[in-house]
């Protein structure tokens, strides 16, 4: 095991890694006594650029060890692929499971990086034959990706969307499985907020549905309404070097990461585990 800080001027860089596994998690290193909590997710999850992330502060006022496995750039790929954290999220009393983006999934249409599931890495023939006039060199990340497909043929994009939102809950359905512990999902919804000229910001190419979420393996659903940073007024709370502030601007603040512990908090799941830790509580690895 080994504990990594990289910039100390940014929270986000505050990583550990556990066992072989090459993800960057939330530290700092966790050893937990038995009857812990495990945490699986993106940047919300992780905290990035916020102090005390919910897992932290949920531990707080749980009495329980709550290991954070959030990870920045996150995918549902990267967590199945990756044994050492199954592991640790199947040797916990409960689990709980951030929905990660369903863009950032290899797919029939295209590859991702194996653990940044962010970074687009080719486009597979089928994906080839639907946009023939697409050159795919010019892409790196997904969103950026996606983007374009979108502006080329709205329709021929709503193939590619069915077919990412069929594998998401397919490879969700995988995930808790895999796990075999009782699961939540804490499916952190951001809420579309009216710009200064009274436009919508655009929406999520690939939104997450109720009935996706449903379907994800018989785990029950915690569903909390979220804002950005920016769109709460949270952005001066948020610890980040200045070239990563448009970074922070769409991420949840520290206010929010309050609302979300305090709303984890009253879940009865996580309700019937209240109570001080069991002797001899496993603190941070340092």
């Amino acid at each position: 095991m080994s504990f990594e800080s990289r910039d100390t001027a940014a929270a986000e860089d505050i990583s550990c890694r556990y066992g072989a596994s090459r993800l960057q998690c939330r530290g700092p290193l966790r050893r937990p006594a038995p009857g812990y909590i495990a945490f699986l997710g993106g940047d919300e999850t992780f905290g990035r650029f916020v102090p005390e992330p919910f897992v932290t502060l949920v531990e707080s006022g749980l009495g329980r060890d709550c290991v954070n496995l959030g990870c920045v750039n996150g995918g549902l790929d990267a967590y199945l692929h990756d044994e050492d954290l199954l592991a640790m999220a199947g040797a916990a009393d409960l689990v709980v499971i951030q929905p990660l983006a369903a863009q950032n999934l290899g797919n029939r249409f295209y590859r991702v990086h194996p653990r940044r599931n962010d970074r687009f890495l080719m486009a597979e023939p089928g994906l080839m034959a639907l946009f023939p006039e697409v050159d795919f060199t010019e892409f790196h990340f997904i969103n950026h990706l996606l983007a374009g497909l979108n502006r080329v043929s709205p329709e021929r994009f709503a193939q590619v969307r069915a077919e990412l939102q069929r594998t998401w809950t397919a490879r969700m359905r995988n995930l808790v499985k895999a796990i075999n512990v009782p699961a939540l999902l804490l499916w952190l919804r951001y809420e579309q907020v009216s710009g200064a000229d009274g436009t919508e910001p655009p929406g999520d190419l690939v939104p997450l549905t109720r009935g996706m979420l449903d379907a994800a393996g018989g785990a029950r659903l915690l569903d909390i309404p979220v804002m950005s940073s920016a769109a709460a007024g949270e952005l001066a709370g948020m610890t980040c070097p200045p070239f990563r502030l448009a970074v922070a601007e769409r991420l949840i603040g520290p206010a929010m990461h309050r609302a979300i512990a305090t709303r984890l908090l009253a879940e009865p799941m996580l309700r019937q585990m209240n109570g001080k830790r069991p002797a001899g509580s496993g603190g941070p690895l340092l």
